[in-house]
């Protein structure tokens, strides 16, 4: 018999472990990332949009299977090497592909062919995957949203959705959806419809099944996500054994204010958790996803037994995890980290529950315990991770993205392998964050400068940009642990408030503080600004370029800065990262500032040349005889084609008075940052921002996650040894 548990207690124990366990000895790592775009065919539009959403394996684990409902298609990977998966092209479908399923040689799917909300259609189509065709379809009486198959039973969730434009999206609106159960291989007239109305308190007369999942007995268990409702039907009679209300969650220590800020002052009582996905965790209980889409989402996930008691409550536990690791979306936050997908599996002697974040693009790995699960790891997915699928036959699990940005210039969906095998610790994170005085992570992202302290080896500093207006902060690394971990945080603040208006995007170590760079824009009312700052923080100065510089600038300004020299001859040098106005083509200024005698002057740095995008400045570093600039474009994943360090000797840098002819230095390739990032198995990420060299020589790079906005929020702390 398994007993309740109460959120508070739960949640001061998982973040007071929110570091891997020292006992466990296997952990996922991501060995491949695919591109969706890959299966677009030859002669398609190459920026017609496509998704990876739901997703299945046959059953030897070699072949996966995806719903890509814009293109109205079932998508094909090859993972008979899974570090290597092939394009296995696609299957076109006469309507909208919303789940899938196969068992043995079959592949269900629920296609939605729907009029509209208020004439809702959908029909099965059974597939035979040794030659892909298509058998006899079933004729389904709505619109279908999840399909699922296990111990004989085949079960289908009708949902009708509402139309979120009607009223306010408010329900009822009718026809209402149902459940739908039958035995597998057998005609449409064996499937039963399984009625759900009159079951939920909100709503009751239109209940929205949202997804299905059948445990080795035959029985499904159905989310009816907008009712805030969960039932337990029997698959072989159709017959409902149990029904109850998915509850409500008191959460405490949240961030609640799109500010620019994140923090934990905010707090939500009695949200509803309108569960989406559900899955059993054994015959007797199962997990759901309370993502919300009407009213609720209490940011977690809760175990249930099937009578419909509370097993576990991760309450706002896993979202504090996914700020720790610099994933938390600021900008989208009425659901948080809108914990979406689930998904079980036995992975040895494990029992492991994995929890999809889409806002947060991660997914967390828990081991089942009996009681309150053990947070094992977290992986980084694509953006909007939706499915989730464990292939414990082959050590293997499995995400998609549903985001697509590619048309855009962007990334574009991917599915992602991940493989279990004994490791020392995971690969994933590279950064993360301590707790700070009052026992919560620190909050961070979108770190886009990085400096070293001048003794101690292996202590770092960044900055946070613009993305954080609300809370411009200077943060210390320790990167001699692994992963690296922000230890502390030191607000930026002007007469003793938060600064307004800057975007710290460049840091370097001065004295009895630091030089901060601020980059401009004229669109957002914003000046390039060279700040001198004390060690907490407090700006103790505040200097702009000559006007008639400034008069020329854009909107991609100061990147980075660093100091060479010393009392009269103290350089403070600032990497401009596009080329303004009077810079011409392919060259951009490195700005330098004497604080001696206020005076400005700059040499030019000649620029690569791209095919796409543009090529720009994201940091400068002083290095002994020489100085490091990191290069990069603004292409992401197989786009990416410029990730460099180049050096300029310090000989060369021999600036020269603002408003006439200005030297164009020589650069030298130090190293090429793209097999560092490929290194880690996922797509290539666009921002490398920071780079440091510390006390003991070892060069260390950071990604910038843009603060988790059209971004899966994924940073990359590399150290890169001595170079």
């Amino acid at each position: 018999m398994h007993r309740s548990f109460i959120v508070g207690s739960l949640t001061a124990a998982l973040l007071s472990g929110t570091t891997l366990s020292a006992s466990a000895a296997e952990y996922f790592d991501r060995i491949a990332s695919f591109p969706i775009t890959a299966n677009l065919p030859k002669d398609g539009d190459p920026k017609a949009e496509t998704v990876a959403e739901i997703i299945t394996a046959s059953e030897d684990g070699k072949l996966l299977i995806y719903t890509d409902s814009p293109r109205k298609a079932l998508g094909f990977i090859d993972i008979a090497d899974p570090a290597q998966p092939k394009a296995g092209g696609s299957l076109a479908l006469s309507g909208e592909p919303t789940s899938v399923k196969v068992v043995g040689q079959k592949a269900y799917v629920v296609v939605n062919t729907s009029e509209s909300f208020t004439k809702p259609s959908g029909k099965l189509v059974t597939i035979n995957l040794a030659d892909r065709t298509i058998a006899p379809e079933c004729a389904l009486p709505g619109q279908p949203d999840s399909v699922a198959a296990n111990a004989g039973v085949l079960a289908i969730a009708i949902e009708n959705e509402r139309d979120e434009k009607v009223n306010d999206g408010a329900l009822p609106q009718l026809p209402a959806g149902s459940l739908m159960v039958g035995p597998l291989d057998s005609d449409c007239a064996s499937i039963k419809t399984v009625s759900l109305t009159g079951l939920a308190s909100v709503a009751g007369d239109d209940p929205e099944p949202e997804y299905v999942d059948v445990s080795d007995e035959g029985k499904v268990v159905v989310t009816l996500q907008e009712n805030n409702h969960i039932a337990v039907a029997d698959g072989r009679t159709g017959k409902v054994e149990a029904h109850f209300s998915a509850g409500s969650v008191d959460l405490k220590a949240i961030d609640t204010q799109k500010d620019g800020k994140i923090e934990f002052s905010g707090s939500m009582d009695k949200v509803a958790r309108e569960p989406d996905a559900v899955h059993w965790i054994d015959n007797n209980r199962f997990v759901t996803a309370n993502e919300g889409d009407w009213k609720g989402g209490s940011r977690g996930f809760t175990i249930f037994i099937r009578d419909g008691s509370v097993a576990y409550e991760a309450g706002a536990s896993l979202e504090h995890e996914i700020v720790a690791l610099g994933h938390y979306p600021d900008k989208r936050n009425k659901k948080g980290a809108e914990v979406e997908g689930v998904e079980t599996g036995r992975f040895g002697s494990d029992n492991l529950i994995f929890v999809g974040s889409e806002r947060g693009s991660v997914v967390a790995v828990y081991r089942d315990t009996g009681a309150a699960p053990e947070l094992v790891q977290v992986l980084p997915t694509g953006i909007g991770p939706e499915g989730l699928l464990a292939i414990p036959g082959r050590n293997l699990f499995v995400a998609t993205s549903e985001t697509d940005l590619h048309g855009e210039g962007g990334v574009a969906p991917h599915v992602t392998i991940y493989q279990r095998a004994e490791r020392a610790a995971p690969a994933y994170p590279t950064i993360r964050s301590a707790r700070n005085t009052n026992g919560q992570p620190i909050a961070w992202g979108a770190l886009s400068g990085l400096a070293a302290d001048k003794t101690q080896a292996g202590k770092l500093y960044a900055v946070t940009d613009s993305v954080y207006s609300g809370a411009p902060r200077i943060l210390t690394i320790d990167a001699t642990k692994k992963p690296a971990t922000i230890t502390g945080e030191a607000l930026v603040t002007r007469n003793g408030a938060a600064a307004e208006k800057l975007d710290l995007e460049g840091i370097a170590v001065a004295g009895d503080g630091f030089w901060l760079a601020s980059e401009g824009n004229p669109d957002k009312g914003l000046s390039n600004r060279l700040i001198k700052v004390d060690a907490k923080g407090a700006i103790q100065e505040e200097i702009a370029v000559p006007a008639e510089v400034e008069k020329g600038a854009k909107n991609y300004g100061f990147e980075g800065v660093t100091v060479t020299g010393s009392g009269a001859d103290e350089t403070v040098w600032l990497a401009v990262q596009r080329e303004w106005a009077d810079d011409g083509k392919n060259a951009v200024k490195l700005l330098a500032y004497k604080p001696s005698d206020k005076s400005w002057s700059a040499v030019r740095y000649p620029l690569d040349s791209t095919e796409a995008g543009w090529i720009g400045l994201s940091e400068i570093t002083a290095a002994g005889d020489r100085v490091i600039i990191i290069e990069r474009d603004n292409q992401i994943a197989e786009k990416a084609k410029v990730k460099k360090l180049y050096a300029v000797s310090m000989a060369d840098m021999k600036p020269r008075a603002l408003g006439g002819e200005v030297q164009l230095v020589q650069k030298t390739l130090v190293r090429d940052l793209l097999p560092d990032l490929k290194a880690t198995k996922g797509y290539v990420l666009d921002k490398v921002e920071g780079f440091a060299i510390d006390a003991a020589g070892d060069a260390y790079i950071v990604t910038d996650n843009d603060g988790v906005d059209d971004s899966s929020g994924e940073t990359q702390f590399l150290k890169l040894g001595k170079l």
